[in-house]
Formats: structure tokens, sequence, C-alpha cells
């Protein structure tokens, strides 16, 4: 598919990966693009996704608007994580269908794998069990989204690609700590006990699980080779192929960010998942994918990044 030709709706496209994946429709030459801001347009409505469709006349739709967050959030919000996330994608894939939308990507979450899927995750296990409890409702919610696309294909022929990207991570990443990832979080706690001379910072959990963390750059570049490329209705993983302990990882950070305290595991709160890392062969095999970022680089660009947002904070009064 030539994208440049295309009238394309990237939803959530003011968000994290959203930025990413417009900014590389741009540099493939594609300007027809349409972001539903979420003041304007709600897609948990009916009225919200047809005045988007209306205004956008869309002939692609990327589907990236979500609720996400970490463990807190999703223990704290299970029901707006699923009804939100279900919705919204119910919603927009339906009126998709009715106005005849030539290729709707979803992008799903590694969440949805069982707890204990063998590793490396393949996409053929994802039925295998159930997700991890913190984040089962927003994991299934977003699964259901592959059922969805799987079955308008098998009925009405609808064009539906699902992608799986594992954590993602990078600059423009969320820094809240009550509802950031991982590797912000901790790039956050470091620097705050830093800069406030503390001599601890505590974590979740007691570090023994590990992710696959993808530079958020490279998973937008997957994204539009996929919807490029690709026209099954079969789920693919896109990851980076390297996986790290939570231990191994707050040990690297504190490196990157000259945090020298001492770290206090909080093992009253929940590990999560206990191993993630997904097999990535098929979107090499299938649509040439295939991540670039070395993962310290992109750890160094965050960190970077993150800090020159906090001096510009402090440069205009703020916090």
């Amino acid at each position: 598919m030539d994208l440049a030709r295309k009238r394309i709706m990237v939803t959530g496209g003011s968000g994290f990966l959203g930025q990413y994946v417009v900014r590389e429709l741009h540099a493939r030459g594609c300007s027809d693009i349409f972001v539903p801001r979420s003041i304007e347009y709600d897609l948990r409505t009916p009225d919200g996704v047809r005045r988007a469709f209306e205004h956008s006349r869309a002939e692609v739709v990327f589907h990236l608007a979500a609720v996400v967050g970490g463990i807190g959030a999703n223990r704290a919000r299970p029901g707006t994580f699923f009804y939100d996330n279900l919705i919204m994608g119910v919603l927009l894939m339906e009126e998709a269908r009715q106005r005849g939308v030539e290729k709707f990507i979803t992008v799903g979450t590694v969440c949805s794998y069982p707890k204990f899927t063998p590793v490396p995750f393949r996409e053929e296990d994802l039925w295998n069990g159930y997700p991890e409890e913190t984040n089962a409702p927003y994991g299934l919610a977003k699964k259901m989204l592959l059922v969805q696309g799987q079955a308008y294909r098998a009925q009405y022929g609808f064009n539906a690609i699902y992608l799986i990207p594992t954590n993602l991570y990078g600059p423009g990443d969320k820094f809240d700590l009550e509802t950031s990832h991982v590797i912000p979080a901790l790039i956050r706690k470091c620097v705050d006990a830093k800069e406030a001379g503390d001599d601890e910072i505590v974590v979740w959990g007691d570090g023994s699980p590990t992710r696959e963390f993808l530079y958020v750059a490279d998973a937008a570049e997957g994204i539009v080779l996929a919807a490029e490329r690709y026209d099954s209705g079969e789920p693919v993983n896109l990851g980076s192929g390297f996986e790290i302990s939570i231990k191994d990882l707050v040990e690297i950070i504190k490196e990157l960010t000259g945090f020298n305290g001492r770290v206090r595991w909080d093992t009253s709160k929940p590990n999560g998942q206990p191993r993630r890392k997904v097999d990535t062969s098929k979107a090499e095999r299938l649509f040439g994918f295939r991540a670039k970022t070395d993962f310290f680089e992109g750890l160094h660009r965050t960190i970077s990044w993150y800090l020159s947002l906090k001096q510009k904070g402090m440069e205009n009064g703020q916090k």
C-alpha cells in the first residue's frame, strides 16, 4: 500500500507512540493525516467516532489511542482500563467497516499474553492462558480487538491487522509516577532522589521479573511497515529481542542518572508478569521489521530528554 496517496487517521496521534507514527508517516510523504483530539472527539462515543470519520474521510486508520498506565494505575482503575479501551476499538472498527475503510491497523499490547507464556512469546501462544492479573482487564480489552478484526475479515473481507508491541520507552514518554511505565518511573525516581539528596529509592516488587523494551521510534517504523506490507488477520509481535531484569534495569538507570543511593525493594507490591520477551521473527519475515536502537543508547536519549524537560520547566518557573 502506498500510504502517501491515502487519507489517514491516527487515533492517539498526539500521544507518546502516536507522535512518532505521525512523524514516520510524514517521512514517507504522507500529507493528509488527521489526528482526532480527545477534547473534540470522544472516541468512546458513537457521535465522537462518527464525526472523526466525517472530518477525516479516512481511507486508512491507525488505532493507537488507549488508556494506559503502570501496575498501580491498572490496579486502581481496572474497570476504566477495560471499558474505555474496548469501546474505543469496537466503535472505531465498526464505523470504519461501514464506511469502507481500506485498512485498519490495531496496536495491541504485550499484556494480552498469558501470565506464564513460554519465553520467547510466540503469537500462537496468545490464547493459552489468562493474562497477569494486575493488567488483565486492559490486556483482554485490547485482545478483543484482535477477535473483532478477524471476525470482520472473515465475514466482510475487512482488511484489519493486529500488532503486539512489547514495552515501549523513549523521549516524550509520561513521567507521572501515578501513571507512568517502569522506565520513566525509575528515571524520575533516580533524578528526583539525586536532586533532593535522598539516599534511597523505593521500587515495587523484588526486581526478579524481566522485560523486553522497544524504542518508540523503532516501534513506529514497525507499525508503518506493517501498514504498507502486511495483509493478514494473524497477530504479529514487535520487539527488540533484548530481555533485562528489573533489578539490572534499576542499576543501569542509577548509573546513567548519577544516583548513588540504595534501592529498597517493596515486596508488598506486585511484581507483575514474571518474564516478557517476544519472538520477533514473524515481523522480520513478513514485513521486514527489525529494531535498530541499542537499548543503552535509547535509555541515554530518554534520560537526556527528561533532564532537558526539567530544565525548561525550571527556567519557566515551574516545579
